[in-house]
């Protein structure tokens, strides 16, 4: 992938230390309005701000062995993962607590056999995917099934043929994919349909002309991306739309330098954090794509990071490839 920055466009810089001092900061405040608002989500709140120090390359500022234990502390006898300690477990927080163990490289602490049964138990008869025992069904969550299963090795426990061929059911006229069958095209359903399609080498299904024009017109004026037409940017596109056209191979469709200004100007400068768009108020979540996003652009001093998995490169090799 081709990226030279343009220097005619004036850059700001990666406030780097500030996003470390924020990170960690959101992590010890337990009692804030954000963390109450947050408290079901924390172990997604763990992977967003603990995988942003790592692609800054700071993840030695926490203590993994705390935060090892407290996660396990959050799996459910059923073997999936909750948002947090006594609650109810979700296949979105089980693929968090995965990413980050392999992160920390502590996979070998799950039982690995249990996370998968209960995962394979979460699929349904036309190859797609349920969230958790109440039974919502949405192409995210065939992307996390696809996802951590073949970060623990274990693709082969499900019907891979069926989960390929209920996406690609998702799949729609302009291109895109929707979370349902029919279901409008949406730039966070096309980073995981084409996700779970990269993982399972079935990318053949995907028509990257069509998909990576719908992409590339999600930029606006500011150089930010939005998810759906009419929306307005928000930096979490930067991951979304950038990592789905780095995959179909159609990054170079759109402009770079725009959109590394707009998520750098939407940094907090004085006390650290990402937000939506300039000016907003930050939170974790908005950090961390923010600087995946720019990690994708090859933005200077950033750990790479692949664009299917959502964790850096050298966590995935060290997975698949061994150390």
């Amino acid at each position: 992938m081709n990226c030279h920055m343009n220097t005619n466009v004036q850059m700001g810089e990666l406030a780097v230390d500030k996003h470390v001092k924020y990170i960690i900061s959101v992590e010890k405040k337990k009692d804030s309005f954000e963390s109450v608002v947050m408290e079901h989500l924390r172990l997604n709140g763990a992977y967003w701000g603990l995988t942003t120090l790592d692609l800054l390359g700071k993840l030695d500022a926490v203590d993994k062995e705390e935060v090892s234990s407290w996660i396990m502390k959050c799996q459910n006898e059923s073997g999936g993962f909750a948002g947090n300690i006594g609650h109810d477990p979700h296949l979105l927080y089980t693929l968090s607590a995965v990413q980050v163990l392999a992160l920390f490289d502590k996979l070998d602490i799950l039982d690995i056999d249990k996370v998968t049964n209960y995962i394979v138990g979460l699929q349904n008869e036309d190859g797609s995917f349920s969230g958790d025992m109440w039974g919502e069904v949405d192409t995210r969550f065939s992307y996390i099934a696809i996802c951590c299963l073949s970060i623990l090795r274990q693709l082969d426990r499900i019907n891979v043929d069926k989960v390929v061929n209920y996406i690609v059911s998702c799949k729609n006229l302009d291109g895109g994919f929707g979370c349902t069958p029919g279901g409008e095209s949406h730039a966070g359903q096309i980073f995981c349909c084409v996700g779970a399609l990269a993982i399972t080498g079935a990318l053949h299904h995907v028509d990257k002309d069509l998909l990576g024009w719908w992409l590339c017109e999600r930029q606006v004026k500011s150089g930010g991306l939005n998810g759906r037409p009419e929306k307005l940017p928000d930096v979490c596109y930067s991951w979304w739309v950038l990592s789905s056209l780095i995959m179909i191979d159609r990054v170079h469709w759109i402009n770079k330098d725009k959109l590394v200004k707009f998520i750098l100007d939407s940094q907090d400068m004085e006390n650290g954090g990402i937000s939506d768009r300039p000016d907003d108020a930050v939170d974790v979540f908005h950090t961390y794509f923010g600087v995946a996003g720019l990690s994708l652009l090859e933005y200077p001093g950033l750990k790479a990071v692949d664009p299917a998995y959502a964790l850096p490169v050298d966590v995935v090799n060290r997975i698949f490839f061994g150390n």
